[in-house]
């Protein structure tokens, strides 16, 4: 599986993870790559396929835990495998137990992977701008805690998604997060008229440190500036595309 991309934080030492992107699958078409969303239009067995590789790419023999994923907030601890065909509706996930390989998929919106090493917990969460304004990195935190975790001991590292250059919004998209938290303003820089730029990877960060991680880290891959490399909706939907891939994130306990 040499030719599956996988991006390392030096924040997560030597827990084994990646960020993935499209390298190394075996989809084609508006899919080329290493797409493993089951929400696309892509073929059931190329998906299969291009999880088997991501997961051999990263913890040869673990058993690969993913979410059916809502834009929310909602955190699930998990135990023991879990069917694909069964994966809960959450957002972020947690284990203590080796031999799991949590992972998260992302077409734009921030993957983040945290681990307390000493603890032996981990956690992966999906932040969009809806679960990241309604606190699915703090609940992650929450939940690994509840496991034996320490805020303080956490790394956190936030992978490739869209970037502030490539992320216009509205004024009154900006207004949601400014009436949520005044400092909120800082992560917005003003763009045509009507509208500004977000940096969703900094607002992420912010809200890590802000619930006590101490080390954080920001890849500060853009996935809507970089086709060769990352999936993207805002680019699929921008340029016309019938449908777009997805990549994902993975963090484990060997």
């Amino acid at each position: 599986m040499s030719d599956v991309e996988v991006i390392h934080a030096a924040a997560l030492g030597d827990v084994a993870h990646g960020f993935l992107g499209r390298r190394g699958g075996v989809s084609t078409g508006v899919h080329e790559g290493l797409n493993v969303g089951a929400g696309s239009d892509d073929e059931g067995a190329a998906i299969a396929e291009n999880r088997a590789r991501a997961a051999a790419a990263v913890l040869p023999g673990a058993a690969l835990v993913t979410l059916f994923q809502v834009h929310s907030a909602e955190v699930v601890t998990v135990v023991a495998p879990i069917d694909f065909e069964e994966r809960p509706r959450a957002d972020a996930v947690v284990t203590d137990r080796p031999g799991l390989l949590l992972g998260i998929l992302t077409a734009d919106c921030a993957p983040v992977l945290l681990a307390d090493r000493e603890a032996g917990v981990i956690g992966a969460a999906h932040a969009g701008w809806k679960g990241a304004l309604a606190g699915v990195t703090d609940r992650t935190i929450d939940a690994m805690v509840a496991l034996g975790a320490e805020p303080s001991r956490i790394a956190a590292a936030v992978g490739p998604c869209i970037a502030r250059v490539s992320y216009e919004v509205d004024d009154g998209f900006a207004r949601r997060f400014e009436e949520h938290d005044p400092a909120n303003e800082r992560f917005f820089t003003p763009g045509r008229p009507g509208h500004q730029q977000f940096d969703l990877a900094a607002y992420v960060a912010a809200r890590l440190a802000a619930a006590g991680v101490e080390r954080v880290e920001l890849t500060g891959l853009d996935t809507y500036a970089d086709p060769a490399r990352f999936f993207s909706y805002r680019r699929a939907t921008h340029r016309g595309e019938s449908d777009y891939g997805r990549q994902i994130s993975l963090i484990g306990l060997g």
